[in-house]
């Protein structure tokens, strides 16, 4: 269906349709849009949590967002899924993965070192205080998990966009454009070096 406004003489010609308005008190909303707008409570109030996963010199893959109150290791699948889906070639082969897989304690559980040895990516994850160091099937590598800091770095670098840091979008869609928007920004100043 094509649309045709007028506008002071002039015919415009929009080769989309407009979508159809809400019933009487109920929003139009996307369909990808999730329900809590990945807004949670914690302990600071509410709050949105930014999975990010990068490579080794800190250029940002993919991430995903959730509220607040989501413990981190429950986006784990969606996080390496999304990056799966995103960083294939023409030809749909992958064009990057990862040999090891570096995370903080709230990733540590037998069932997170189990997920990524199937995939063939050795965790480099810190075990808890409470646990048995040698009940893991992985051996701890002390020197890989200091590189850790430059995904911490790039958290650093993103929440210097105030934009980003207090979001102002109401939908996550929103606010997922902000930060896919400040990746860009990110690559452009690496290309202009």
């Amino acid at each position: 269906m094509m649309v045709l406004r007028t506008n002071c003489g002039v015919s415009m010609a929009r080769p989309f349709e407009l979508p159809a308005a809400a019933p009487a008190g109920e929003k139009n909303q996307d369909p990808q849009e999730p329900d809590d707008h990945a807004l949670g409570r914690s302990r600071g109030g509410l709050g949105t949590k930014i999975h990010l996963l990068c490579d080794g010199q800190g250029h940002p893959l993919h991430f995903d967002l959730s509220a607040g109150q989501v413990h981190d290791s429950s986006m784990l699948n969606e996080v390496l899924v999304g990056a799966d889906d995103a960083l294939l070639n023409e030809h749909g082969v992958a064009m990057a993965w990862p040999v090891k897989l570096a995370g903080d304690k709230g990733y540590r559980a037998a069932w997170v070192d189990a997920y990524l040895l199937d995939l063939g990516i050795t965790p480099v994850i810190p075990s808890k205080a409470n646990e048995q160091r040698n009940a893991r099937p992985v051996r701890f590598d002390k020197a890989a998990y200091r590189r850790r800091c430059i995904v911490e770095c790039l958290i650093g670098w993103l929440k210097e966009s105030r934009r980003i840091m207090t979001r102002f979008e109401k939908t996550a869609i929103n606010f997922a454009g902000m930060v896919k928007l400040a990746f860009i920004h990110r690559y452009f100043r690496l290309c202009h070096r």
